[in-house]
């Protein structure tokens, strides 16, 4: 089933890519355009509800702004709010982020389980980056959450995400309740890897797993095999394309 959530200036709300943590609307605005998307995902049996802590998420934000190297970034506050409450909400115990650059995008994931933000405990967080360098930039920035946890759930890995996914074992790491999409195909298109990444995914997804799928709306066309893929009923149960900024994210429910 293929839906649209879309705010009145969803395509032209846009990030200042080098200033990371710019205000680009009142935080009223920003929460009545994500919180309108989370009520549309919960009304398409998407998400389970639409509760989660508003001062935890701003206790999140704040802790990235002091503690975290971010060079640029297209994830606008309306996109960090949205993915930090989806995981907020959804309590993934298994998390997956590929493409995860300098870790922005996977904290505003990963957020929800460590960190000031932290509303639950999760079992493993993991980042894939396959860039070494921001792998590493990534790395360090995600140990600025640790906080002294010996059992520190999230980790960084500075490699492949298709053969590693393809190579995951769910029996032994655990079957994957949410998968974060944000990688590059070098060799093509940029987003045109989607489809191949969640396929090589699907053996290891928990069914009733979301995938969320990043830039549905500025690389639709690179994204467009993913894209028929997830809104066919044949392969998924709902996915619903978030037009909360000139980016996107599809969300799915597999």
């Amino acid at each position: 089933m293929s839906l649209t959530y879309e705010a009145p200036d969803g395509r032209t709300h846009k990030m200042v890519f080098a200033d990371p943590y710019r205000t680009l609307e009142p935080l009223a605005a920003e929460i009545e355009v994500v919180e309108g998307g989370l009520a549309a995902l919960a009304q398409a049996g998407i998400l389970p509800h639409t509760n989660y802590d508003r001062a935890k998420l701003l206790a999140h934000r704040a802790a990235v702004a002091e503690r975290m190297d971010i060079p640029w970034t297209a994830i606008t506050p309306r996109m960090q709010r949205l993915l930090y409450a989806i995981n907020a909400i959804a309590q993934p115990q298994v998390m997956v982020a590929v493409g995860v650059f300098c870790g922005f995008t996977y904290i505003s994931n990963a957020g929800a389980a460590i960190g000031p933000g932290a509303a639950y405990r999760a079992r493993r967080l993991t980042g894939i980056e396959i860039v070494p360098d921001e792998a590493d930039r990534a790395r360090r920035n995600v140990e600025q959450f640790r906080n002294g946890d010996e059992d520190f759930p999230a980790a960084i890995l500075g490699v492949d995400g298709l053969p590693w996914l393809e190579a995951y074992d769910p029996r032994a790491d655990g079957p994957i309740d949410l998968l974060y999409l944000d990688a590059n195909d070098p060799n093509r298109d940029h987003k045109s890897i989607y489809l191949q990444l969640l396929q090589a995914a699907e053996h290891a997804l928990r069914p009733g797993a979301l995938v969320l799928a990043h830039n549905s709306v500025n690389c639709a066309g690179e994204l467009a095999d993913y894209l028929a893929y997830v809104r066919d009923p044949a392969h998924c149960r709902a996915s619903m394309n978030m037009v909360i900024d000139d980016q996107g994210l599809e969300v799915t429910l597999v």
